[in-house]
């Protein structure tokens, strides 16, 4: 996989920091997109040589910064062999009936938006390359698959997301683009802090659970990259054991 060109976007934090720092630890070059120069610059300063790093300040919901982000990686690389669609952003929970539309519309502009842009660009960048095709990687979280009590705006995201992953895969077939998604739960990282004091369950109880090593959803992240593209992960679930995923409700 030497020399193959990625871009990560939310690289700044979190899992994609991780996922990152994985991906140059293999032989990837990275381009880091994130709205914060500072914390793109941090993630860079992690790695033993960042020479392989492209840092692109950009807001994944703004359609001319995904266009110009995608603009720097053609015109640096060439081409686009990787896209880990990662950014995204939660509220604090909320009813339902008191959210206010201006935070709906945030996150539903960074959490599906974001991704159907980068995805549009990647689809534009891949199909005319030579050799044609790529690989995309969209991160669903446990979201996608059942909610949290008061999260309507995320758990309605992630829950696109998964169609937006199962609609890229089907319509990447022409080009050779390859589309899976992860989804990850409980892994420690700054979102995930509020598990280890407590959380709100379904029973109206607060529970502390179990969370894991964000190294791992960088490996797991890594051998779907890997893979020829031929060969596709769809859906992969990634997650503390003990959390209460199987049987929540």
């Amino acid at each position: 996989m030497t020399n193959k060109i990625a871009v990560v976007t939310g690289a700044g934090s979190g899992i994609g920091r991780a996922v990152t720092l994985r991906l140059l630890e293999n032989g990837f070059n990275v381009v880091l997109a994130g709205r914060r120069i500072e914390a793109l610059e941090e993630t860079a300063s992690l790695t033993k040589d960042s020479s392989n790093t492209l840092l692109v300040p950009t807001d994944v919901s703004k359609q001319d910064s995904v266009e110009a982000l995608f603009a720097k990686v053609e015109e640096t690389y060439g081409r686009l062999d990787l896209l880990f669609n990662n950014a995204g952003v939660n509220t604090p929970a909320s009813l339902l009936e008191d959210l206010s539309l201006e935070d709906w519309q945030r996150i539903v502009g960074i959490n599906l938006g974001g991704p159907f842009l980068c995805t549009q660009q990647a689809f534009k960048l891949m199909k005319k390359q030579n050799p044609m095709g790529g690989r995309i990687i969209n991160n669903g979280s446990i979201s996608a698959q059942v909610p949290r009590p008061n999260s309507a705006p995320y758990t309605a995201t992630k829950h696109a997301i998964s169609g937006l992953t199962k609609a890229t895969s089907l319509d990447g077939r022409k080009y050779n683009i390859a589309c899976g998604q992860i989804d990850i739960g409980n892994t420690r990282t700054e979102m995930a802090e509020q598990m280890t004091k407590g959380v709100p369950q379904a029973d109206g109880s607060t529970t502390i659970e179990p969370t894991f090593d964000v190294t791992h959803v960088a490996d797991a992240v890594l051998y779907m990259a890997n893979l020829p593209l031929d060969a596709n992960v769809l859906t992969m679930n990634v997650m503390a054991t003990k959390m209460p995923f199987v049987g929540r409700g």
